[in-house]
């Protein structure tokens, strides 16, 4: 590795954390945040915000800015970034990295059902109120680029999670609630009681900071259904932990 700095693609609690233990060690980073939040949370040290402009951009701004490693620490869903980041990286001979951090997985109460994709989420929250007198409640938690999927069930209503408001269609019957993790038991359990929820949506991006909910639902007896998580193109090397890629980064620095 030369003097050039690495660049962690980021936007989540593990490159936060990963940002701050490379500038302790003092190797040089630049994190990249999408721009899709208006007010993220920003990781210390350099910080550039926005897209590069697909797989030629990402490959530009590698070289203008003498990139020696690239470490991808996305959001589990963002396909689009983990897949040029890949395609750079092997078409420019770059050390590669994802953090990758483990996906939930069901234990006992939990009543999940895992559907592939989010359109799939929609068909099984429409087939469940289709079944069901009465109202159907559900809580939304996918964010809100998904919410356009269940716009046109009209036999549930939606309480919508999100960070900031939706742009997409909507369902007919919903109530936007603007919120940001990481969340504690005790209030995700309140919310789901206080709002009589049938059935929660999320994506499987485990890790810590969210995954509240499901607890909370597994004690209420509140159904799951949960999205999960879409392949990945290979790359070099993946790990699950902060600790874990700064091992790597360091031994990759003293070569």
């Amino acid at each position: 590795m030369g003097d050039g700095p690495v660049l962690l693609l980021g936007g989540t609690g593990e490159a936060r954390a990963l940002a701050e233990s490379l500038i302790a060690a003092g190797i040089p980073v630049i994190s990249s945040l999408a721009g899709r939040v208006r007010d993220p949370r920003l990781p210390v040290g350099e910080v550039r915000i926005g897209g590069f402009g697909g797989v030629d951009g990402l490959a530009e701004w590698i070289r203008a800015h003498h990139v020696d490693v690239v470490v991808d620490a996305t959001h589990p869903f963002a396909t689009t970034m983990t897949a040029h980041a890949a395609t750079v990286a092997d078409r420019m001979g770059l050390p590669l990295l994802r953090v990758r951090r483990p996906a939930w997985t069901p234990g006992p109460g939990d009543r999940w059902e895992t559907v592939p994709d989010m359109r799939a989420a929609g068909d099984e929250i429409a087939a469940r109120a289709s079944r069901r007198p009465g109202d159907l409640r559900v809580l939304l938690t996918t964010g809100r680029q998904d919410v356009g999927v269940f716009a046109g069930i009209g036999d549930a209503t939606f309480l919508i999670r999100v960070v900031d408001p939706p742009t997409t269609d909507l369902p007919p019957r919903h109530r936007i609630l603007r919120s940001r993790g990481p969340y504690d038991l005790s209030s995700e359990r309140e919310l789901m009681r206080t709002n009589e929820i049938d059935v929660l949506v999320t994506k499987n991006s485990g890790g810590e900071l969210t995954r509240a909910k499901l607890v909370a639902a597994a004690e209420l007896g509140v159904g799951v259904v949960m999205v999960d998580r879409p392949a990945e193109p290979p790359s070099g090397m993946a790990v699950d932990s902060v600790a874990a890629a700064m091992d790597w980064i360091l031994e990759v620095a003293s070569r």
